[in-house]
């Protein structure tokens, strides 16, 4: 069952002034058991998450503002776990929100990395308890994320969860099935009220006969909006989707900001962005077919905020076939993609200021750097 938690965090976010997020849309290589030299898969993919930190906590131009780092689902290491977070700690500046997509691990050892981490997963601890208590599952494998948050005076906080339902294919790699979480953060930032939460691929659509993930989400937003009028300003999902733009995406996105059988508050301001893995991940499985293209991350807004649609080298900007929605839409090549991110304090239909902007787009080079592409805004040719 998908049982979302408040987390109140210390966040000193400008009042009123757009945030940042920037996507790591990188290559992932699929971990299997009988890999020919693991420790050198590891220590690639350790080295192109560092050379990405090392650029955030170097900060160059406006990079400096920052505030949401977005990694796909299954990129780091687990053994690179306490490197990333002294990293994190040590370098990164306050009021920076970083979300890793983790690789799988065993249910017991990740239990035990959770309990280090226990004064703010105080409920995942205890729903792990509870599975361990009804079966012999501690072999099960776990596809999880962390979001480690640095507050405004500088204390690093950190956060985990466990992907709900796994994709088909993970659960047959293998032969093994995987553990599905149950505890999700909604996170309360202060004292601006900014409100966001983290998603792992298929959490995004799981659904049973009788409850729904994402329908889940939405009834908390709308608690939230009648309660203190809030919103759910800002969604992330954290995939390694070789078709990222599949009907079953596309249909929950549709009733997400469709309203078709009631209006949704608590959700009509927020933010979705998809942080999805390179194409070149492909190359890491062994049957992959043709249609699978991976990348394409995206970001979504209302329609309401009536974006020109257009076209530039780098990234589109559409509809999505006919949703209600604006959609930035980008390519499926290694990319770190810099925008900012509007707060519905600033939404206005008066305005003529795109609300979306991509600031800033970065391609890798050789040795793990990354180089900025030269692209100029003005030149978005309409669809």
């Amino acid at each position: 069952m998908f049982h979302i938690v408040d987390k109140t965090v210390t966040l000193n976010y400008p009042l009123g002034h757009h945030l940042h997020c920037m996507i790591s849309q990188i290559p992932n290589h699929i971990r299997f058991d009988d890999e020919l030299d693991p420790e050198a898969i590891t220590q690639k993919k350790w080295l192109l998450i560092q050379s990405i930190l090392d650029l955030v906590a170097t900060g160059p131009g406006n990079l400096k503002k920052l505030h949401f780092l977005l990694f796909p689902e299954s990129t780091l290491p687990c053994c690179h776990l306490d490197d990333a977070i002294e990293l994190i700690d040590s370098r990164f500046r306050a009021n920076t929100v970083t979300m890793l997509g983790m690789e799988h691990i065993a249910l017991h050892q990740f239990k035990t990395i959770v309990e280090r981490y226990r004064a703010d997963n105080a409920e995942l601890l205890k729903s792990i308890t509870t599975d361990q208590d009804c079966g012999d599952i501690d072999h099960l494998r776990v596809n999880w994320a962390v979001i480690a948050i640095k507050e405004g005076d500088g204390t690093l906080r950190v956060f985990i969860q466990a992907k709900s339902h796994p994709f088909a294919g993970e659960e047959s790699l293998d032969h093994r099935d995987l553990y599905h979480g149950k505890i999700f953060p909604l996170f309360h930032s202060q004292p601006t009220g900014f409100n966001f939460m983290a998603m792992i691929c298929f959490d995004y659509i799981y659904r049973t006969m009788y409850h729904s993930n994402i329908t889940t989400v939405i009834q908390r937003a709308n608690e939230l909006f009648f309660s203190s009028r809030q919103h759910l300003d800002f969604l992330a999902i954290l995939e390694c989707n070789p078709k990222p733009e599949h009907d079953t995406f596309r249909d929950v996105i549709n009733g997400f900001y469709g309203e078709h059988l009631a209006a949704a508050p608590g959700v009509r301001e927020t933010i979705t962005t998809f942080c999805n893995s390179a194409t070149d991940t492909r190359e890491s499985l062994p049957h992959c077919g043709d249609q699978d293209t991976f990348g394409h991350s995206s970001v979504f807004i209302h329609k309401s905020h009536k974006m020109t649609t257009g076209q530039l080298g780098e990234f589109t900007i559409d509809d999505f076939s006919g949703l209600p929605v604006c959609r930035l839409r980008f390519g499926a090549q290694s990319r770190l993609y810099y925008f900012n991110l509007p707060v519905f304090h600033e939404f206005d239909p008066r305005t003529t200021r795109m609300p979306l902007k991509v600031h800033t787009i970065f391609k890798p080079t050789t040795q793990n750097g990354w180089q900025t592409i030269n692209f100029n805004p003005d030149a978005l040719s309409h669809l």
